[in-house]
């Protein structure tokens, strides 16, 4: 088999595989598609989060998504599949829990519904029967059919709901398409009766966001259902022409173009004269923390006003992270923000950028060269440390069967300062522990990987039963509970873990949970201190060497959980 050249044909052709071949395993997976099983891992995580496949050990199964839907809507379906996908993607990012939400009844928008499979407590209101049979798979989540009459497709286009019903609701976002675009007309549709209750949809809502791929902008189809003004924000593909990129910017609206591997948000109207471009590569957006670290950071962008945001995922993958370098060198960004895993690569990532005479911030992982900002590692550790000891004190009268540390070696020795930190305010509060009780695991920075290794460790431990666990970051602490659980083992392990993200605060608001705690980074909070110190860099303005995060201990307390995002003390950093 060639090797398939786009990360969409490979997912694809990896779904192919599944229905073919049910029960192949990863290694197998790999070698038919010449990549290597770190990849396939990765596409299987990124499937099932699109509600795609449920993900098994070892493998997935493809999820049945064929309701019955018309031949027109199957037609458009797949007209400009990748694209409308890549759209649907970001465009997702917007839903937060317990939003209340419209979406029209438009291919693009349905692709979205596959997004929001890991929301929960939406209420989603649609005139799109595809959409709502899609959605109501998640019991989480409610579901509000607009009734009316239908057309051939299935959708309907007259609304018998009251307008004052839907004004009733709060609504925070309405999503939706088009047949066509061009600022000076809005948005367009070629079916008098649809564009009738997308102006319904559009009134009521607090935020309007438009998935429309290339091909539809510089159209204009026959009605008219929304002014320029009236859109909160765009969302397009990169086959756009760089003339309506042009022409939108001249315009106050957001915009996005989105592609397979990121995006380029582009903030077109800033009371500052000087527009900026800044690229930031993600750790990998499998991960909650790294996921809101990228939100915090579009979020501060687009309140900057002259920033134009430039996104990628490094995929916790040193080469993957040279890959985005070189190409982020070569669109000649004024900045770069650069989250990456591996501490080797670091130096050779710096110099395409100063090649390129372009400005570096490295998160949470240092890179010689570049402005640090994000953990204070030591202290971070010594924190969660001093608790864990407290915790075998009060629990385990001061003494333990077994101690675990799942840490990431390709991180780098300074990162490493975080496990450190923990062992040491252990061995100060308990005493020296014996090296023999002492295992230490590659937590490979992914749940998945740590649940494996701490599952075959307690398959190895049966008669230990005060199992103490450090871990590098949230993903390992929730993967060694995740093993434990599965094994029954929960009372025989006590965790803390670091990074407090959302994921193990919600956990620990579970009663006797085994993570008795997380050390704080607040991710959602990065981008408030990110851009500005970008900014003072682009602006020439002096900054120190390293910017560190404050920290706060989260014990696991319904009531405290989400200290968080509500301590008032956590809001700045400190510089050193």
């Amino acid at each position: 088999m060639a090797k398939i050249s786009t990360t969409y044909d490979r997912r694809n052709r990896l779904l192919t595989l599944l229905h073919e071949r049910p029960g192949i395993r990863v290694a197998e997976i790999a070698h038919l598609l010449q990549v290597t099983e770190g990849t396939v891992r990765n596409d299987l995580n990124a499937l099932a989060q699109e509600g795609r496949l449920e993900r098994v050990r070892g493998g997935g199964i493809p999820t049945d998504d064929s309701p019955i839907y018309g031949p027109a809507f199957t037609a458009r379906l797949h007209v400009r599949e990748a694209e409308k996908q890549h759209i649907a993607r970001w465009a997702a990012e917007l839903v937060e829990d317990g939003d209340t939400i419209l979406m029209d009844a438009s291919t693009t928008v349905y692709r979205m519904a596959s997004f929001l499979n890991n929301r929960r407590g939406l209420t989603i209101i649609t005139n799109g029967i595809q959409v709502g049979l899609k959605l109501i798979k998640n019991p989480a989540n409610s579901v509000m059919l607009l009734g009316g009459m239908l057309n051939s497709e299935g959708i309907p286009v007259t609304n018998l709901v009251s307008d004052q019903f839907l004004k009733d609701l709060h609504i925070k976002t309405a999503f939706v398409s088009c047949k066509g675009f061009t600022p000076e007309s809005g948005l367009t549709e070629g079916d008098i009766l649809e564009a009738q209750i997308k102006t319904q949809m559009i009134a009521v809502a607090d935020s309007v966001v438009a998935l429309i791929d290339s091909s539809k902008i510089g159209r204009q189809a026959l009605v008219p259902f929304a002014r320029t003004d009236q859109i909160n924000r765009v969302f397009t593909d990169n086959w756009l022409d760089q003339h309506w990129i042009d022409q939108m910017r001249r315009t106050c609206l957001v915009f996005t173009v989105c592609n397979e591997d990121g995006m380029v948000e582009y903030n077109p109207c800033a009371e500052e004269t000087r527009h900026y471009r800044i690229g930031f590569a993600n750790l990998g957006e499998s991960m909650p923390f790294s996921i809101d670290v990228r939100r915090g950071i579009e979020r501060a962008a687009q309140a900057a006003g002259n920033i134009d945001l430039v996104l990628a995922d490094n995929r916790l993958d040193g080469q993957t992270a040279l890959t985005v370098a070189e190409r982020f060198a070569a669109q000649k960004l004024d900045l770069v923000i650069e989250y990456q895993i591996d501490e080797q690569i670091g130096s050779q990532i710096i110099d395409k950028f100063r090649q390129a005479a372009i400005s570096v911030i490295a998160v949470d992982i240092p890179i010689v060269g570049a402005t640090y900002f994000g953990v204070d590692n030591y202290r971070a550790g010594h924190m969660a440390g001093s608790a864990l000891s407290n915790w075998i004190i009060e629990h385990w009268a001061g003494a333990i069967d077994r101690l675990i540390v799942l840490e990431e070696p390709r991180a780098g020795s300074l990162v490493a300062a975080r496990i450190q930190g923990q062992l040491d305010k252990l061995k100060s509060t308990l005493g020296e522990i014996p090296a023999d009780i002492q295992l230490t695991l590659n937590s490979g920075n992914t749940f998945e990987i740590s649940e494996a290794e701490m599952a075959a460790a307690l398959k190895g431990m049966p008669d230990a039963h005060r199992i103490a666990v450090v871990c590098f970051n949230d993903d390992a602490a929730f993967g060694a509970l995740t093993a434990a659980r599965k094994l029954n083992r929960e009372q025989d392990i006590v965790i803390v873990g670091q990074g407090a993200d959302r994921r193990v605060r919600e956990e620990m608001r579970r009663p006797d949970c085994r993570i008795i705690g997380s050390t704080a980074y607040e991710p959602e909070r990065y981008g408030e201190q990110l851009i500005p110190l970008a900014l003072k860099i682009l602006r020439g303005e002096p900054v120190p060497p390293a910017v560190y995060i404050e920290h706060a201990f989260i014990p696991a307390a319904p009531e405290i959980v989400n200290i968080a995002q509500d301590d008032p003390k956590m809001e700045n950093a400190h510089e050193f």
